[in-house]
């Protein structure tokens, strides 16, 4: 708002419209004065006389968070897009993430090596010099593809892990870190970034510290780290950035991020810098983020970075099919129940997943409930067996066998040698067929298995269409991941500014007190 005529301020607006159009300028200031008319508000200072009742500054979405964050990754703007298992975080999403200045995880978990390295590939020929993260999930049922992973990932120079689902340090994960640390000129480097998710202080606290030194001592007898880098590895520690993961989709332990975030944000304070640590740990915030307020509150708890995970898997670029894109769509707030975990079945580990349009939950819990009853699939009676076979497998336990032994022979033969010689471990990896299978269902759309996908989903997925309603966002089809995550920082920025406004006694009108979506996306976002 600038003026026409140099030292004369122009007229504060007074009108909704005109109200409107000065709090959206984010990067300019914002003065409220009283007037003849009321409330005025202006980019201006107020002229001498006028009573001046509230000023924020500006506020680009761009400075939302931490500098050193965004400095750290290349990034343009302190948001992340969280892995989403099986490339439901596929390449494609990376890439669109990447290009438009935002840091994205390929969702590499449960994928076969082969997979997974020609994404990699894809990467190194696409984006190589943009920022990306890959994901690395704690598989303690698959020790195998989680070595294989980290191979993978120091092969090709990977610089950026997000660590999920761990629950306490594994080799792989230490050595991922240590391979990257090095002598420099002011210090240690740390090449090999780890972003850990977290959803427990006591995990947090493993991430915060140094690589246990039992640890570091195999990797150095195996061969797999230098003396150097074990000699370095004190000075660091196992994180550079923690994801606080509040009541997200997927693997959850649905705490909420008010309590979660400010316990975990105390541990951190509390830790000393260890000699080879420039700043603290950056701490992010993940777990029902998907308006532009939960976003905004987010980072007024203090968070560095925030990271988006179900409302990702409703854009175009994701690996998912058409059809779990429009159920992703239609989700309410209270559409999700959780349903054991495939990869963690044995231990009853649980995760969040959609309810609505699917029997996926109740079929899952029933077979758990029969792994914990049952010894082995033999003493499941006739009339249970019959009843999973036509209604919940639809094929014979015998076939279901012959393609788990198929399977496994090519990904983890190690779990076939378990299994026979423990039938309780052969019937949970006949039910985790099932769980697997029902995540494949909906990721390529099988219209005969509808009834049984699992789409993992938390409640942010219900605010998202409850906020982009209406707008051109409503649609699947138009949700492209930068234009969401250009839209979600706006809005987080503009509601910031609400919020300080209000703390200033400026109480303003509804209709003034969101940002609606509106096309965002640039000819570059709209290439990638």
């Amino acid at each position: 708002m600038n003026s026409p005529h140099p030292g004369v301020t122009p007229e504060p607006a007074v009108t909704a419209d005109g109200i409107a159009n000065v709090l959206s300028r984010l990067d300019q200031p914002v003065y409220v004065v009283r007037t003849p008319q009321g409330i005025g508000v202006s980019s201006q200072p107020p002229d001498d006389g006028t009573v001046l009742v509230a000023a924020v500054g500006p506020l680009p979405p761009e400075s939302l968070g931490s500098a050193d964050f965004r400095r750290r990754h290349g990034l343009r703007a302190n948001y992340m897009s969280g892995a989403m298992a099986n490339g439901i975080a596929s390449a494609d999403l990376v890439i669109a993430l990447s290009r438009a200045g935002y840091l994205a995880s390929f969702g590499a978990a449960g994928l076969l090596p082969e997979r997974i390295e020609e994404t990699l590939q894809r990467f190194r020929a696409e984006i190589p010099d943009r920022p990306l993260a890959v994901n690395l999930i704690h598989s303690p049922s698959e020790e195998r593809l989680e070595r294989c992973a980290v191979d993978l990932y120091c092969a090709y120079e990977i610089r950026c892990v997000e660590a999920s689902a761990f629950m306490d340090l594994t080799s792989h994960i230490v050595r991922y870190r240590l391979a990257g640390l090095r002598a420099g000129s002011h210090g240690v480097v740390a090449d090999n970034q780890v972003i850990a998710k977290v959803s427990r202080p006591e995990v947090a606290a493993k991430f915060l510290a140094p690589a246990p030194q039992s640890i570091v001592s195999e990797l150095l007898a195996a061969g797999l780290i230098t003396a150097e880098q074990a000699r370095l590895s004190p000075a660091v520690p196992m994180a550079d950035a923690i994801t606080v993961e509040a009541d997200s989709g997927g693997h959850t332990d649905r705490r909420p991020l008010s309590v979660l975030f400010p316990t975990i944000q105390r541990q951190r304070d509390a830790m000393p810098l260890l000699p080879g640590q420039r700043a603290p740990v950056d701490l992010g915030a993940a777990g029902g983020l998907g308006t532009p307020e939960a976003v905004a509150g987010a980072f007024a708890l203090g968070a560095d970075y925030v990271v988006t995970g179900s409302i990702n898997q409703s854009c175009v670029e994701s690996g998912t099919s058409p059809v779990t894109r429009k159920l992703l769509a239609e989700a309410g707030v209270a559409d999700c129940e959780m349903a054991p975990a495939a990869d963690m079945f044995e231990m009853g580990v649980q995760l969040q997943v959609l309810r609505r349009g699917t029997m996926f939950p109740m079929r899952a819990r029933s077979l758990y409930e029969l792994y914990r009853k049952y010894a082995s699939l033999e003493e499941i009676p006739d009339a249970e067996r019959n009843r999973l076979e036509k209604q919940v497998f639809r094929r014979p336990i015998s076939d279901i066998w012959a393609d788990v032994q198929e399977y496994f022979s090519r990904r983890d033969p190690v779990q076939l040698e378990r299994a026979a010689h423990e039938p309780k471990r052969r019937m949970a990896l006949v039910f985790r067929w099932y769980l697997g299978m029902a995540t494949r269902w909906a990721v390529v759309g099988d219209a005969g298995r509808a009834a049984d996908y699992q789409i993992w989903c938390g409640p942010a997925m219900g605010g998202f269409n409850d906020w982009v309603r209406g707008s051109h966002l409503e649609p699947p089809e138009n949700r492209h991941a930068a234009d969401v995550a250009e839209n979600l920082l706006r809005g987080a920025a503009y509601a910031t500014r609400i919020n300080l406004l209000a703390l200033q006694g400026v109480r303003l009108p509804a209709t003034l007190r969101r940002l609606a979506p509106t096309p965002l996306l640039t000819p570059e976002m709209s290439h990638a």
